[in-house]
């Protein structure tokens, strides 16, 4: 949502899953060339290899799951766009040729429901809404109680042929080694697949199955992330700094300087941006440039990146009438939902019979209502974004990954719609199985009373993401 939207939109309709065995096929037909083509196929900046660890450990759990004796949901990492194919990969193709090596039967098709945010269809098209719809997808509604698309998720998680598919962060990281804090949708759902199946007197234990994503450049560029700083640079009004390639023998410390300047440049700018124009100034002085990398500038920078991440979230805020409490993730799901009652008009459900006068003023909010959104999409760029990442393993995928975050950042800035990342080369796809979180187990601390109940949430959200973080290597 790069550009502001410029009228009122009829509500967002629910899009049911139909799953389509023919649909399906042909996706998967074509995914290993999806995965090295993406967007842009006349560059071979793909995924052109992906790794499997404990397949094992997914084997016998569907293994359970087709014989009746578990229902469970996949939780994954998501630090790329590109985790759902690596994840269609993973379960139509590794895992049933590991299953035969072994001499395992299992039925066909290995796949998985999954769910997806409903605002993708709106950036990239109603295509998407079909595809999905027939692969299995259903749609959730970000920072709201949606009940419709609620009640069809436990049905599947009850009674699917397959699977449940979920990323518990909720959204892309851009990071690897990092995970964003959990929602703790995934856990809530958990609890409700046993409520489901206690009501109907079924004996299935109810899982959860941990699945990291990690990602690694085959052969780091430096040449490539040379040419992407530069053009950052330039975008943002810095001197270019390209450097020369006998220079790339202290390539870590240059690059870490270039990355650092650029990030205190861009933060400086918006802070002067809403000291002028949202008239809230900021207590945190500059950092100094990192001549000695000192732990203090860092330190520093990071303040000043909290300190500009709740001024963008307020300034949307105060428009909508929210109070600034909670989360950053939670702040921004309330600003979503609210923004996209303004948009997306329930009460308004004949909009082209309405008088000249109140589709004026419809349209009117709604430009207003997507403007101030973008505050809100800034700060999801910038989320999960730390100053002592890269200090801490100055590694080519960590300089590439916040390289290519602040590229986010300026592209949304600059007003660039659905902007094409640069590729910095192939890259490996890792996916590490965890052994199962039974939720069945904290069942009887659950129903005790609500209080329990989010204790047993949050305690099984918080095991999740133990499991999650181990398994980065």
């Amino acid at each position: 949502m790069s550009h502001p939207i410029l009228s009122a939109q009829s509500r967002l309709e629910f899009i049911p899953q139909r799953f389509n065995l023919l649909a399906y096929y042909v996706f998967r037909a074509l995914l290993p060339i999806l995965l090295r083509i993406r967007t842009r196929p006349w560059l071979p900046t793909g995924i052109s290899q992906i790794d499997a660890a404990n397949v094992e450990t997914l084997i016998e759990i569907y293994q359970k799951f087709q014989a009746g004796k578990i229902r469970f949901l996949i939780a994954f990492r998501h630090p790329e766009v590109d985790d759902p194919l690596c994840m269609m990969y993973l379960l139509s193709y590794v895992l049933p040729k590991a299953a035969r090596q072994r001499g395992i039967a299992l039925q066909y098709p290995i796949h998985s429901y999954f769910l997806y945010d409903r605002g993708m269809t709106l950036w990239a098209g109603n295509w998407l809404g079909w595809l999905f719809s027939k692969l299995g997808g259903l749609p959730i509604y970000r920072g709201k109680l949606d009940r419709v698309s609620l009640r069809a998720v436990r049905e599947l998680l009850a009674n699917g042929k397959f699977p449940t598919a979920v990323a518990p962060e909720g959204a892309t990281n851009g990071h690897s080694e990092i995970v964003s804090p959990l929602e703790p949708g995934v856990a809530q759902l958990g609890f409700w697949c046993v409520e489901e199946l206690v009501k109907a007197q079924r004996p299935e234990e109810v899982l959860i199955l941990p699945v990291g994503i990690q990602y690694r450049y085959i052969s780091p560029s430096w040449a490539k992330l040379d040419w992407l700083l530069s053009k950052l640079e330039a975008d943002t009004g810095l001197p270019v700094q390209s450097i020369h390639q006998s220079s790339f023998v202290h390539r870590e410390k240059i690059f870490y300087q270039r990355l650092f300047r650029l990030g205190e440049h861009i933060l400086s700018e918006m802070e002067q941006f809403y000291d002028r124009f949202y008239h809230r100034h900021s207590q945190v002085p500059a950092a100094p440039f990192p001549k000695d990398e000192s732990v203090d500038s860092n330190q520093l920078l990071a303040t000043r990146l909290e300190k500009i991440l709740d001024r963008s979230l307020q300034a949307a805020e105060q428009y909508f009438g929210l109070e600034s409490q909670g989360t950053v993730i939670e702040r921004c799901r309330r600003i979503e939902f609210v923004g996209w009652e303004d948009i997306y008009r329930r009460d308004l459900p004949g909009l082209q019979t309405l008088p000249p006068l109140k589709r004026g003023l419809a349209n009117w909010i709604a430009e207003e209502a997507s403007l101030r959104m973008l505050h809100m999409r800034l700060v999801e760029s910038f989320v999960a974004v730390t100053a002592t990442y890269v200090q801490q393993k100055p590694s080519f995928e960590r300089f590439a990954e916040t390289s290519l975050i602040l590229f986010d950042v300026v592209a949304r800035i600059k007003g660039e719609k659905n902007p094409r990342r640069p590729r910095l080369g192939w890259r490996q796809a890792q996916l590490s199985v965890s052994e199962p979180i039974s939720v069945t187990e904290r069942w009887s601390t659950y129903q005790t009373n609500r209080h329990a109940a989010k204790k047993a949430v949050n305690k099984l959200t918080q095991d999740l993401q133990t499991a999650l973080e181990d398994l980065i290597s």
